[in-house]
């Protein structure tokens, strides 16, 4: 079994190990294109355009589904993406998981990139699944590109000041950026520090139920316990390459680095 991952950059990381917890056996292909970094505030045309040739150098690698870890991509590139890879090749999207935030009955914000707050897009998602619940756009300036260059005092400021905007009664947080999900632990600190409310914050990512829709797509089951590991590429620009030093500054990228050889 293998699966493929596509982002613009390590957002990505957060989902492929998703995927490698459910099934230590699956072989992953991880491709992304930093250089192109950030997509967000590019053209839908541009996008598409970038996504395509990110796709393109997963598939050539034969994977069974390809995921699309990036909510930019997953907005503007999905049609085109499905109509020149499926069926053969399963492409499973990427949605903010709004409808299980707005399940909770309270107070939630949506932490997004700048280009997707106020989206269209993220307006019908929230007209569609949470049209009673009081919800907060909360945009998020520079942090993903921060957590791409796992810049730490970067990071910290940009959570800082997304924490600010967030009302101080929410009881969940989206986090509608894959690459927030590789901090979500400080976005969690953050927000839990002007709290009024006592209940357990709860934040909502996108990557446990991607990867358990890839193998979904593929008749695949999960299975924890599965030996040996699977192996890891890595495509950057479409070329091979090893998981970059930003990456391994993650937990998600130190777990894909000590179970999976580079091939």
């Amino acid at each position: 079994m293998k699966i493929a991952l596509m982002d613009s950059g390590i957002g990505l990381l957060a989902a492929a190990a998703a995927v490698r917890r459910l099934r230590p056996d699956a072989d992953l292909v991880l491709s992304s294109d930093p250089a192109s970094m950030p997509w967000g505030p590019r053209t839908p045309e541009d996008v598409t355009r970038l996504a395509l040739d990110v796709a393109r150098a997963a598939a050539g690698r034969l994977p069974d589904a390809l995921i699309v870890a990036c909510n930019t991509a997953s907005v503007h590139a999905l049609p085109a993406l499905r109509a020149e890879l499926e069926p053969g090749l399963p492409v499973v999207g990427t949605v903010p998981a709004i409808k299980p935030a707005a399940a909770g009955g309270g107070p939630f914000a949506i932490w997004a990139t700048p280009a997707t707050t106020g989206s269209p897009y993220q307006r019908g998602l929230i007209r569609d699944f949470a049209r009673s619940a009081d919800v907060t756009e909360v945009p998020c300036p520079g942090l993903a590109d921060a957590v791409e260059r796992a810049d730490e005092e970067a990071i910290d400021r940009a959570v800082a000041a997304a924490a600010e905007l967030t009302p101080a009664d929410v009881t969940d947080v989206v986090l509608g950026c894959t690459h927030y999900e590789l901090v979500a632990g400080r976005i969690r600190a953050a927000v839990e520090a002007g709290r009024t409310v006592r209940s357990p914050l709860v934040l909502h990512g996108s990557a446990e139920a991607v990867a358990a829709q890839a193998l979904r797509r593929i008749g695949a089951t999960p299975a924890p316990s599965a030996e040996p590991a699977g192996t890891l590429t890595v495509l950057l620009g479409g070329h091979a390459a090893d998981l970059t030093e930003p990456a391994l500054a993650y937990a998600e990228g130190r777990l894909l680095k000590a179970v999976s050889p580079a091939v």
